[in-house]
């Protein structure tokens, strides 16, 4: 509680605009994790496009650590009216909500843009028998709690893709032998060190180890191949399964209209910038830009799936 406090008063200080500046000349990105993390990571790509463009003058980013960015989240929503913060956000604010106790959701939020989707694998070491996704299917089946998979917190996109998988397959997703790890390095030990039997990540995560020959991808969640990763999709062998590790930016609640248009501009201004193009396809990232009323349907459907997941594990 010290901490978050310290953080809530170290965000709010460093957000501080003056009384005569505008959000094209300061803006501040709340990355809601660590330094380091894939929050942090988009955030400071946004960052970086946003000042070589010129959209924005100033732009600072702060992290808010803890809880899947749940904590974060509780620091917007008390920001009311401030039209001059932009929150990173994503599926795994989704399945953080959804398992959780916290009492604000993405609902309080003022949504502004959903600006790209990253995609999930499965993957084993790369001496694993286990070659294809069918002999992981196999494997899974005759042994369902013997079969573990690494991957990030409860609640995560690769908590979620895990549970889904289990579903597709006719197995119990209770019984599914998921092992969190707080940092993906961890998590990454683990499969290297077959402490599990393999893991779920986002592509961009463990792309060194399956370049380097120390993993084996076996499946992506997205509906169609990812340019430049030539790996098949779920789909392609045979199990209806797409998730994506969506991200986004969000403002705090209370905004005019001519706030929400100004913050969606600068995301729009963002998304059309060549740099922001170039971080795209350096991250093997998909632009799946979506502003306005569809990217809050968008956010009240992802919500829905998410606590439909968790409540299913309840019964």
């Amino acid at each position: 509680m010290v901490v978050a406090l310290v953080t809530g008063l170290a965000f709010a200080n460093a957000a501080a605009t003056g009384g005569t500046s505008t959000v094209r000349n300061k803006l501040t990105l709340m990355a809601p994790a660590s330094p380091g993390g894939g929050w942090d990571g988009f955030a400071r790509e946004a960052q970086t496009a946003l000042r070589s463009e010129g959209v924005v003058n100033n732009v600072q980013v702060v992290n808010v650590p803890g809880a899947g960015g749940t904590i974060g989240l509780s620091q917007l929503v008390g920001m009311t009216g401030r039209d001059d913060i932009l929150m990173v956000t994503g599926g795994v604010m989704i399945g953080a909500i959804a398992q959780g106790d916290t009492p604000e959701s993405l609902a309080d939020v003022t949504p502004i843009a959903r600006m790209a989707d990253d995609f999930a694998a499965i993957v084993v070491p790369a001496d694993s028998p286990i070659e294809t996704l069918d002999d992981f299917i196999e494997a899974w089946r005759a042994n369902p709690t013997g079969t573990s998979l690494a991957g990030g917190s409860l609640g995560s996109i690769d908590h979620l893709l895990t549970l889904v998988l289990a579903e597709k397959i006719g197995l119990d997703p209770a019984d599914a032998n998921y092992i969190p790890y707080s940092g993906g390095g961890e998590a990454l030990s683990a499969m290297l060190s077959h402490t599990t039997t393999g893991g779920v990540s986002g592509y961009n995560e463990i792309a060194g180890q399956v370049e380097a020959g120390q993993l084996r991808v076996l499946a992506v969640s997205s509906a169609e191949r990812v340019p430049g990763v030539d790996v098949p999709t779920f789909v392609e062998q045979g199990v209806d399964l797409t998730m994506s590790n969506w991200r986004g930016l969000v403002a705090p609640p209370g905004l005019t209209p001519e706030q929400t248009a100004e913050l969606v501009a600068i995301a729009t201004e963002l998304e059309g910038s060549a740099a922001w193009q170039d971080v795209i396809r350096r991250n093997k990232w998909t632009d799946s830009f979506l502003t306005g009323p569809g990217f809050a349907d968008y956010l009240t459907e992802q919500q829905a799936e998410a606590d439909e997941i968790f409540e299913g594990l309840e019964k």
